[in-house]
């Protein structure tokens, strides 16, 4: 059921958007190729769409980590007027009038009866089992791959130089950072400091986990990096570090040659998990009551 609502344009108001426009399976659940999402009445949302993957353990969410439950998540961008546009209220009336829900419901919760509570815990359901967890990376890990030579010096040079924001499995210690990025001059997004209210919290954004990274483009929270190359050059040449609040293991940037920068390139697209990208069990169901047929017979 949480996969029927996370693939249906009825949770937006003019029915054309659904969870599932601006996280695609096949580029990892982020927008494809966009910096930011189309939203309602063709507005844009003002971040980056991030991996719906491994929500499970992260314990906030959201790039200023304004939301700090999965089962709630879905109201941020269901409400928002530049993204779905649509009102709880609303969705629930029109989930309702459709009968393979109401069988839905019934199968997963007992009864027919549908509430907020059960749509968001079903979503939450969904969205929580995407896992991410079948690398290369995972495979060297477990004993059944090896690294190339070039993956290995990359694999080296991110444990001496990236692995203390970004730190394994998950690759994101979940933290809030200033990673030296300029301010946007339209967006003028201050980031966490948005939430917490705190000048010290200022242009600090959420670590991003970088389990596939290579199919995320672009990067950053504004996405205005668009390949892996530019974001390594960021961090070696381009960091902002008079900033009040830069995060002081990148007040002197990251000293790394250019074959590192191959290299670490090399050891990030490791980090691509094409069963995740192909699992039918995350894909859009055929059949609006086959999900759950065997259950209800």
């Amino acid at each position: 059921m949480g996969r029927k609502l996370f693939y249906d344009g009825k949770l937006s108001r003019d029915g054309s958007i659904a969870c599932a426009s601006c996280h695609q399976q096949f580029a990892a659940f982020t927008s494809f190729d966009h910096d930011f999402s189309h939203g309602f009445n063709n507005s844009f949302t003002t971040r980056n769409a991030p991996g719906l993957f491994n929500l499970a353990w992260m314990p906030a969410l959201h790039w200023d980590g304004g939301i700090n439950h999965i089962e709630v998540q879905p109201l941020a961008p269901l409400t928002a007027p530049n993204e779905m546009a649509e009102s709880l209220e609303n969705v629930l009336k029109k989930i309702a009038a459709d009968t393979a829900y109401k069988r839905l419901f019934k199968a997963a919760f007992g009864d027919a009866g549908i509430n907020s509570q059960r749509m968001l815990k079903a979503l939450a359901q969904f969205t929580g089992s995407i896992q991410s967890y079948n690398t290369r990376y995972d495979k060297v890990k477990r004993g059944e791959a090896s690294f190339t030579i070039s993956e290995q010096y990359g694999y080296n040079v991110f444990k001496a130089n990236c692995n203390a924001c970004h730190t394994e499995p998950l690759f994101t210690d979940n933290s809030f950072r200033n990673n030296g990025l300029t301010l946007h001059p339209t967006l003028m997004d201050m980031g966490r400091m948005k939430v917490t209210g705190r000048p010290a919290d200022s242009l600090k954004f959420k670590v991003p986990g970088l389990r596939n990274v290579a199919l995320t483009a672009p990067y950053m929270h504004d996405g205005r990096l668009y390949t892996l190359s530019q974001v390594v050059e960021h961090y070696r040449n381009k960091i902002n570090n008079t900033q009040p609040t830069i995060d002081s293991l990148l007040k002197n940037k990251i000293t790394i040659s250019n074959q590192e920068r191959v290299d670490l390139i090399s050891f990030l697209y490791t980090l691509t998990d094409e069963e995740m990208m192909h699992d039918k069990r995350y894909s859009a169901p055929q059949v609006d009551t086959g999900i759950l047929s065997k259950h209800l017979h």
